[in-house]
């Protein structure tokens, strides 16, 4: 019975393993580095920069502060994993990829300082995400903290490529700092979103520790962050307890984050669940469209969303294995 469980047990990892797909890195090629200058300030920050909608702000203020952290273990754990990566193209995106996961810890750190000028409970949030890093996740064996990473790297895609279709949700607010901040960190967790899971893809291939790592990811995104979000507007003005006007926007914030229609997350269920498939990869959802449109959109030399804040691009070289 011992030698039957084990065997279909080796049949089952061998059937899932067959699945397995990974990016052709001759045609995707190499990715930069890019270095900006946002110089935030709190005379033109928006504190309802996402549709005018106080609840739904929220979550991406709280993303903001939070994100910074799921950012320094995506470093740490590229880092570590890069001297194991042989395809001189895959370690070059890996470099590139902890270089711009680099930089949205930076600016969005400098964001959310920017964010205590206006009452937000930034230094709370900070104290609490650095605990749970400390004494979780930052504690994991490296095999789940890669597949964690590929997890998250999966919801920054989804998220990207859903406020890349819907551009126009970004012009709501006046604050163009902000504004150029969200579009450019969109266009890169778009751009590099398959570079986490090649890495698992290539050094483990566990399907069954990937999904694992996947919930963990599910959990923190759709669980704390949203806590954190749901607290969020009451802990910087508890009077919105009993403020008409914000319970009557509540619904409206509910639905433009969970809506089953139009929903940030409520519309994309299917796109973060397709994560379950043996043989998926993030490339099947293809938004080469999306990130040509924006390139041109944010970095025209004439009128570029991020053209007065950009200051340079580097692209790390390919070395040999």
């Amino acid at each position: 019975m011992v030698v039957t469980t084990l065997k279909n047990a080796t049949l089952g990892k061998l059937s899932l393993r067959k699945h397995i797909k990974i990016s052709d890195y001759v045609s995707t090629g190499t990715m930069p580095i890019r270095h900006f200058n946002f110089n935030f300030d709190a005379k033109t920050f928006d504190d309802k920069f996402y549709l005018q909608k106080e609840w739904a702000s929220a979550y991406f203020y709280a993303l903001s502060i939070f994100l910074t952290y799921g950012e320094e273990l995506v470093i740490e754990t590229a880092r570590y994993h890069r001297d194991f990566i042989t395809d001189p193209i895959l370690k070059q995106r890996v470099s590139a990829l902890i270089g711009q996961e680099a930089l949205h810890s930076k600016f969005h750190n400098e964001y959310n300082d920017i964010m205590t000028e206006h009452n937000f409970p930034v230094k709370l949030y900070r104290f609490l995400a650095e605990k749970v890093f400390e004494y979780t996740f930052l504690k994991f064996p490296q095999p789940l903290k890669l597949s964690m990473m590929a997890g998250i790297e999966h919801f920054t895609a989804v998220v990207a490529e859903y406020m890349m279709k819907h551009e126009d949700h970004f012009y709501y607010s006046d604050d163009a700092k902000a504004r150029a901040l969200w579009m450019w960190h969109m266009l890169e967790e778009s751009e590099h979103k398959d570079i986490a899971y090649d890495v698992y893809q290539t050094l483990s291939g566990d399907y069954g520790l990937r999904i694992f790592g996947f919930i963990l990811a599910f959990v923190t995104i759709l669980g704390g962050v949203s806590l954190g979000a749901l607290l969020l507007p009451f802990l910087r003005k508890p009077s919105n307890l009993i403020s008409v006007s914000f319970w009557k926007e509540a619904k409206t914030s509910a639905s433009l984050l969970f809506g089953y229609e139009n929903g940030v997350f409520g519309s994309t269920m299917g796109h973060i669940a397709d994560y379950f498939r043996p043989d998926f990869h993030p490339n099947d959802h293809d938004t080469t469209a999306y990130l040509n449109y924006y390139k041109e959109k944010l970095f025209n030399p004439e009128n570029g969303a991020l053209t007065p804040f950009f200051v340079k691009e580097f692209t790390p070289a390919v070395r040999a294995a």
